[in-house]
């Protein structure tokens, strides 16, 4: 589970900035929205908002670049460059992009973070703890000056403090040489941790299909999904064709791409439909193909539905970037409900996503501390806060009684494109 994320000088971040699923302690009630893990509080879903350009993206991306490199740093070379995209709008600006996750994993929770430039991995630290209240290990801190540890508490990092290069993170090679503490916060991040894109949906096309092709568990809870929202088919199904020669490929290479093709299949997908007679009366029913007959919506929808359901049956996390694009409101309520539903997530799943649905903005979906922010200052540099942080114009924060809605729209939290009329 995720509680903390932390970004400092990545793109139109500048200062540090956390981001929390953390809960706090407010006057509503956690009904549903609030689990607990080793004395942890943790919410299961969080919305940002913010206008376009504020740097709501910026923070996904930002989560999938850690990911990025803790999972990729393994394969550096020497001379290969780090994703460094620091904050340009400020002149002469060459501090580190600095990225730290806090999370839940097993019986233990791990603080795990590191500072880079284009070519140096410049700090990288990793802690350890069991409760909130128990005190914090130091599993290793990495500097300019060396890798410290303690051999009793971290010995897989024994004798590899001179053998990393500098642009490649310690972690990653105490955990390819086998070490237990370090491939589990590399696990965390290659099984548990998730980040998507709700507008380019496709890519997550073929995972989906594979699991509706498999026939498990997981799809089956996707189609019961589908049909509880009344997408209007009522049935889909998968078959496997061969895998079909482009004509327009030349003499000289189609032996090439033959041999490379025999044997392999790819996935058709068709959904069934009722068929209805001149009189509006079902008569049967007709399968289409799935992309010619569906909208663009039921499409984004069912290619989300496999990180969707895999991440409620796994109990991971899930980042999704616009996640009401090409959405009714109402379906993006319902994969909100799904993940609060103690039945529909027993394992606790987690879904953050950034939107700009103000229907959601609802206490009966959201507690306070459920809903952020992204604004730009003066500077084009992103703020990042919660609705709890907010102090009104009368020195107030808002209540658990406001209309989050209605004041959003009105300007009273920030957050909101402002328009010059001319």
């Amino acid at each position: 589970m995720l509680l903390d994320f932390i970004v400092e000088n990545f793109r139109s971040f500048y200062g540090k900035k956390t981001f929390s699923m953390r809960s706090q302690k407010l006057s509503e009630e956690a009904k549903e929205n609030v689990t607990q893990h080793l004395s942890y509080n943790v919410l299961k879903t969080l919305a940002v908002y913010g206008a376009n350009s504020s740097g709501k993206s910026n923070l996904i991306n930002a989560m999938e670049v850690m990911q990025y490199c803790v999972l990729t740093s393994v394969r550096l070379n020497p001379q290969d460059d780090l994703p460094y995209t620091p904050f340009l709008l400020l002149k002469e600006n060459d501090r580190p992009t600095l990225f730290e996750v806090t999370f839940l994993k097993d019986q233990y929770c791990y603080r795990y973070g590191f500072a880079y430039k284009k070519n140096d991995v410049i700090d990288e630290w990793l802690f350890r703890r069991t409760t909130t209240r128990s005190k914090e290990q130091p599993m290793f801190i990495r500097n300019e000056e060396g890798i410290a540890f303690d051999d009793n508490k971290f010995p897989e990092g024994i004798g590899l403090e001179t053998k990393t290069n500098n642009n490649r993170l310690f972690l990653s090679l105490c955990a390819q040489l086998g070490g237990e503490i370090s491939n589990q916060v590399i696990s965390w991040f290659g099984s548990d941790f998730h980040v998507v894109s709700g507008l380019n949906n496709q890519n997550y096309r073929d995972f989906s299909m594979i699991q509706f092709h498999q026939r498990n568990e997981t799809s089956q809870k996707a189609l019961a999904f589908f049909k509880s929202l009344q997408l209007g088919f009522n049935e889909i199904t998968t078959h496997e064709e061969d895998v079909i020669i482009p004509n327009n490929v030349s003499k000289e290479i189609l032996p090439l791409i033959s041999r490379e093709m025999a044997g392999k299949k790819r996935i058709e997908m068709e959904s069934i439909h009722t068929i209805y007679n001149a009189k509006g009366v079902a008569c049967g029913t007709d399968r289409f193909p799935f992309d010619d007959m569906e909208s663009s919506g039921t499409r984004k929808l069912f290619d989300l539905s496999g990180p969707i359901f895999d991440t409620l049956e796994k109990g991971s996390v899930l980042v999704v970037d616009e996640l009401d694009a090409k959405m009714h409101p109402l379906i993006s309520q319902h994969i909100i409900r799904l993940f609060s539903n103690p039945n529909a997530n027993p394992k606790n799943a987690q879904l953050i996503f950034t939107t700009h649905d103000t229907h959601l903005l609802s206490t009966k979906m959201l507690r306070r501390d459920q809903i952020w922010f992204t604004e730009k200052n003066e500077s084009e540099q992103t703020d990042l806060f919660c609705l709890t942080d907010i102090v009104l114009p009368d020195g107030t924060k808002p209540r658990n009684d406001a209309n989050y809605e209605k004041n959003y729209i009105a300007g009273r939290y920030g957050a909101i494109p402002y328009i010059i009329n001319e």
